[in-house]
């Protein structure tokens, strides 16, 4: 009886303790290359994890690697993560992704996975980048392999090929890709595990308590937004719609549409820590030069260009990781990846505006925004009679904002005013020449 009754309360004591040990488990994903959209979906998962007062993190991990600034913004939270980070390595974890697996406290890999190959090569042809860039990912190789107790030479040699290593796992010459296996063998893996469910069978937690992170669908949008190909997209917008607009003042939609994709493309990127304020006031600066050569000096020169190459540059920038224009941890590839999109944006911009000049100057709607009547000559300033002009009165054929036509003594000629707006078909008077051009007021 007594045996009974101690049986039972050693049974109850020790149920007790199961549930006070049972460990909630909160679950995210990486399933695609390595970039701002990934790095910034686990500083979500992160901060989420924290609040639910989660006791482990598990990643599940497969990728081929990516951009190795994001890459290390992936490993440095999971090194401060204020719980354990297990990972579930269910296919690969290449370059970049190694780099990521090793921050993580415990390591599990599926049959037939893999871990390695972090060689840091160009975005564009797979070559090797210069060896500065080699040592830095060794460096941080090393350092995040000692932080959680891995052995520090096999991790620099998924970088470095002439690493020797006291194993066979390695042939000479060649950068280090490890089975899962070998992974176990030489402690770069905990234990070899095909589901997540098998990850949380083996510690005793019991499924009910994993909590799985999903993005929510302001910061799918965001994730959208800060692909490269559709920063290249808002770049063509943004270009385009400003064109157009300066091809049919007073229209509205070109360069609403253009102030609608800088936004799309400032914000998102913002948000992910990379755009700056100080970025945003150059591509403003950059706008206002190209506008200052546009509306108010005459021809096309260095105002212009530079307006151009500040514009363009604070678009690159607010796609990279500097710190203030320091671009030491800044690979060759990173950088290439933020050059190419807002080149790509700029030549199909150029393709899109000679393509959609065509055939809009064709349509109806065109015609009736724009001069249909062919210029004789802007007023030739160097020659003295034309400068009899001035004070002379006639009509605005095109809306001014503040550049458009006038007609005067029955001949056509380039204009601007002093800033102010001047609707079609208004009385005006020329009260001053400015180089080649006629400022004028309304009467």
């Amino acid at each position: 009886m007594k045996k009974s009754i101690l049986n039972t309360v050693l049974g109850l004591f020790l149920f007790s303790l199961s549930l006070q040990a049972q460990k909630k488990v909160f679950y995210f994903s990486i399933d695609a290359e390595i970039d701002t959209r990934t790095s910034r979906k686990t500083q979500l998962a992160l901060e989420k994890a924290t609040a639910s007062k989660a006791d482990i993190v598990l990643l599940e991990l497969n990728t081929y690697g990516g951009v190795v600034n994001d890459a290390d913004k992936i490993r440095t939270l999971l090194l401060n993560a204020k719980m354990p980070v297990w990972v579930f390595i269910n296919k690969n974890a290449a370059s970049a992704g190694a780099l990521i697996a090793i921050a993580c406290d415990s390591i599990y890999m599926a049959d037939g996975a893999n871990i390695g190959a972090a060689t840091v090569v160009n975005g564009n042809d797979g070559m090797p980048v210069p060896e500065k860039y080699q040592s830095y990912m060794r460096s941080m190789m090393r350092s995040t392999a000692e932080t959680n107790g891995r052995n520090p030479k096999i991790a620099e040699a998924f970088v470095d090929p002439d690493i020797i290593l006291d194993t066979n796992i390695k042939k000479m010459g060649k950068v280090l890709t490890l089975t899962t296996s070998e992974a176990i063998k030489v402690g770069f893996c905990d234990k070899k595990l095909n589901s997540v469910d098998e990850i949380l069978s083996i510690n005793g937690i019991s499924a009910q308590e994993l909590e799985k992170f999903e993005l929510t669908l302001t910061e799918k949008i965001i994730a959208f937004f800060i692909n490269p190909a559709v920063s290249s997209i808002l770049i063509l917008i943004i270009i385009g719609g400003i064109y157009f607009e300066l091809q049919t003042p007073g229209v509205g939609f070109p360069i609403a549409a253009s102030v609608v994709a800088a936004v799309l493309y400032f914000i998102p990127y913002y948000l992910n820590g990379l755009a700056a304020y100080w970025e945003l006031g150059l591509f403003i600066v950059g706008l206002g030069l190209i506008g200052l050569e546009i509306f108010v000096i005459p021809g096309f020169g260095i105002t212009g260009v530079s307006g151009i190459v500040i514009a363009f540059g604070a678009l690159g920038l607010m796609m990279l990781g500097n710190n203030q224009l320091d671009f030491s941890s800044v690979s060759e590839a990173e950088l290439t990846g933020a050059v190419w999109p807002v080149f790509i944006g700029l030549i199909s911009s150029v393709v899109v505006i000679i393509l959609g000049f065509k055939v809009l100057s064709k349509s109806t709607y065109f015609k009736e925004v724009t001069l249909d009547e062919k210029i004789i000559k802007p007023l030739p300033y160097s020659e003295g009679v034309d400068l009899q002009l001035i004070g002379k009165e006639g009509i605005s054929v095109t809306s001014m904002r503040p550049i458009g036509r006038i007609k005067v003594e029955n001949r056509i000629y380039e204009a601007t005013t002093n800033g102010q707006y001047i609707a079609e078909q208004t009385n005006i008077k020329i009260v001053s020449l400015h180089g080649n051009t006629a400022i004028v007021e309304p009467i």
